[in-house]
């Protein structure tokens, strides 16, 4: 019994997972039960000698030795497995940790937004590249529906994914950011599944914003062309015609008639102006145009505008700041163009309880194509309804009263022959601003030394 606890005693080992213990056991219980059998064997062997005295000699002198080298045997042999069996865990630990380090170095670098939703909801997992395409910082253990916004089209993708086991391939999605910026997303989700449950939600995102700008402009091209080619011959049908009725219509003032007569003459003759200048305006927008590949000085151009301004809006203060650089183009198209955006913006702070203002802003930054220039047009009027945002550059389209709906379709129509874009969005500190981005002039050497690096 006493070489039995000494068994016992030695050959304890630290609990292991469950697969290593269940040997060990196994192992620790096939010894025990040899070490039981040999003493049985020299107990049977000493009531023996006791029975017959004279078989007495060496073998029973050497059973203690012979069972304690048997134990010692037992216990090297468990100490050898145990070290091997902490050497395979060790390994195996080390494996496990090399590749979670491996997966959380590839999903922090992935150029691909991901988001992880657990099934109550909350984000468990969010990488760099989705804060960024999200525009939002802090994501991790939030539950998705308030960081993204009840109303937001993810969040209903993600709601049915979890709810409804619905994936979703390839959508295109809006998303506005916090800074109030109309993102256009483009998202993959898929859900994660455990005995038949939906444990999850997989979010792949990329920010197609610019995509879909340079084809909403193509698009806008290749429509202006058509509308231009269409329209350009009606209208000139049109403005002779009204230069006859108005013709005539003179003639009959001109002549001394009193009565009817006369004051029919005259709403002919206002009403034929009215046409005659939405002809004319449609003319604007219609007819293609040629832009010339000339420099074109901003700072100059805004200078006039915000001097013209100030003199017919005296009671709106507009101010210019920022940098601005030389651009390609036509001078008269773009100063028709910013002039249009500045005058908008002016009439609407005019509006503004406590005096309006409108500040005009100058940035730099850097485009696929080459350094680029903002212009921001600022103002602190009661900004755009929000279902008339994403109609204001639809021609006849207007929220004035007698407007004729084709200024900010003209305006983008200059914008985009010259190769740029324009966005309006309100801010949310009130009041509305329209971004104007423009190529940087660039010498003829320098364009095409540029040309020839990206070939």
């Amino acid at each position: 019994m006493l070489a039995l606890a000494l068994l016992t005693q030695q050959t304890a080992i630290p609990e292991r997972v469950w697969p290593t213990a269940l040997i060990y056991f196994f192992v620790l219980l096939g010894l025990l039960l040899g070490a039981v059998m040999v003493m049985r064997r020299v107990f049977r062997a000493g009531r023996e000698a006791q029975n017959a005295p004279q078989r007495s000699g060496p073998a029973t002198n050497d059973s203690p030795a012979f069972l304690t080298a048997s134990m010692q045997g037992v216990i090297q042999k468990l100490r050898e497995q145990e070290k091997e069996l902490e050497r395979l865990h060790k390994a195996e630990k080390e494996r496990a940790e090399q590749t979670e380090r491996l997966s959380e170095e590839v999903t922090r670098n992935m150029p691909a937004g991901l988001l992880l939703v657990n099934a109550m909801g909350i984000i468990s997992s969010v990488n760099p590249a989705a804060e960024q395409v999200l525009g939002m910082r802090g994501l991790a253990f939030r539950r998705y529906s308030e960081a993204l916004g009840e109303e937001s089209a993810l969040t209903q993708l993600i709601g049915e994914c979890l709810n409804k086991g619905t994936i979703h391939r390839r959508e295109q999605v809006q998303h506005v950011t916090p800074q109030g910026e109309t993102r256009t997303l483009g998202v993959t989700i898929s859900f994660t599944r455990r005995n038949e449950k939906i444990t999850g939600a997989i979010c792949l995102l990329s920010d197609l914003t610019e995509l879909a700008s340079l084809q909403h402009q193509m698009q806008l091209r290749e429509n202006l062309a058509a509308l231009g080619e269409l329209s350009a011959g009606i209208a000139h049908e049109f403005k002779n015609a009204l230069a006859t009725i108005s013709g005539y219509a003179q003639m009959i003032r001109g002549e001394k008639t009193e009565g009817e007569a006369a004051e029919y003459a005259g709403l002919i003759l206002e009403q034929t102006r009215n046409i005659t200048h939405v002809v004319s305006e449609f003319l604007k927008y219609a007819r293609p145009i040629e832009i010339p590949q000339e420099p074109v000085a901003l700072d100059a151009v805004i200078e006039r505008i915000v001097a013209e301004l100030q003199e017919s809006l005296p009671g709106v203060r507009i101010a210019a700041e920022g940098s601005f650089e030389q651009v390609t183009g036509e001078e008269g198209f773009l100063r028709q163009a910013l002039l249009n955006l500045a005058r908008n913006a002016a009439e609407a702070a005019a509006e503004a309880s406590g005096g309006g203002q409108v500040a005009i802003e100058g940035r730099v930054s850097a485009g696929a194509e080459g350094p680029a220039q903002q212009i921001i047009v600022r103002d602190n009027g009661p900004g755009i309804p929000a279902e008339a945002l994403g109609k204001i550059f639809v021609p006849f389209f207007t929220t004035k009263a007698g407007g004729t709906g084709l200024g900010l379709a003209v305006v983008q129509k200059i914008i985009v022959q010259h190769g740029g874009t324009v966005q309006a969005r309100n801010r949310p500190e009130g009041g509305a601003e329209f971004i104007v981005t423009l190529p940087v002039f660039r010498a003829a050497a320098e364009a095409i030394e540029s040309k020839q690096a990206r070939i």
